[in-house]
């Protein structure tokens, strides 16, 4: 099986896999035709060796096409878990939409750059004045429910199924859980009600690689957002269980595209 990855950090460690530059595609076009996976494209790549050579790519489409924005993250979970997902409000930055949602939702709330990751770009807002300054930052405004909570959980799935997951703490700086806002990881028991919620989103959304970051409300889970690129920081064995089941899992698809090749019906 042949393996180009993109992404040099997030593949080191795997075996028997080619590196190119994303910038250097051009000059390895006949390399990339004639290999099995390509991995961890960059989000500009998509269109030439999808839809251009006809490449399979991991993550999967949907991985990025969701992934890629709160925006699209959120609307997808309105649609398919309306109930375990935090109100929001999406809208473009006017002074009378600025104004409407400043009316329409409870303080505090939740205010957020649709393309931002690590807890950047993630606003607790109490005031209107807090409100402005945000709405002087961002294009789009992205207002969420303030979830009364101190503490979420990264739930990390590759393939086919969950690989790992950790408690994110809150962090002493501010309300961010983010490891790298200084979050607090904690190991203990995942809730089997948040392992069937990751579990139904990713078989449902053909998402095979992502850090969904769930809240607990009493017994219910809440999907806050996924990461398809997510951190690794939280528990030391976290890079080997997603390598493992990376391999497993491009190894299995490979079996079965072989399969299903050779395996042809017959015309008449």
């Amino acid at each position: 099986m042949k393996i180009i990855s993109f992404d040099a950090l997030r593949t080191l460690h795997l075996p028997h896999v080619r590196y190119i530059k994303p910038e250097s595609m051009y000059e390895h076009l006949d390399e990339i035709k004639q290999a099995d996976w390509l991995l961890f494209p960059q989000y500009w790549q998509l269109n030439a060796l999808i839809y251009g050579l006809k490449k399979r790519i991991f993550p999967s489409l949907a991985s990025y096409m969701i992934g890629h924005d709160k925006v699209e993250m959120t609307r997808t979970f309105r649609t398919l878990v309306p109930q375990q997902h935090p109100y929001t409000i999406i809208a473009a930055n006017t002074p009378y939409e600025a104004e409407r949602i400043w009316d329409e939702m409870p303080s505090p709330f939740v205010a957020k750059i649709p393309r931002s990751s690590m807890g950047n770009g993630v606003f607790l807002i109490e005031t209107l004045g807090q409100w402005r300054d945000y709405t002087a930052q961002s294009d789009v405004l992205y207002a969420q429910e303030y979830l009364p909570i101190d503490r979420d959980m990264r739930i990390i799935w590759v393939g086919n199924k969950i690989v790992s997951g950790y408690w994110r703490l809150q962090s002493d700086n501010g309300f961010h859980n983010n490891v790298s806002q200084g979050g607090q990881v904690e190991v203990a028991l995942i809730p089997k009600e948040a392992q069937d919620l990751v579990t139904y989103l990713a078989e449902s959304l053909d998402i095979n690689h992502a850090g969904f970051d769930i809240a607990m409300v009493g017994s219910v889970p809440y999907v806050i957002e996924l990461n398809r690129i997510f951190g690794n920081q939280g528990l030391k064995n976290i890079q080997h269980g997603v390598n493992t089941e990376l391999l497993n899992y491009l190894n299995e698809q490979h079996l079965l595209s072989t399969a299903n090749l050779i395996v042809q019906p017959v015309g008449f």
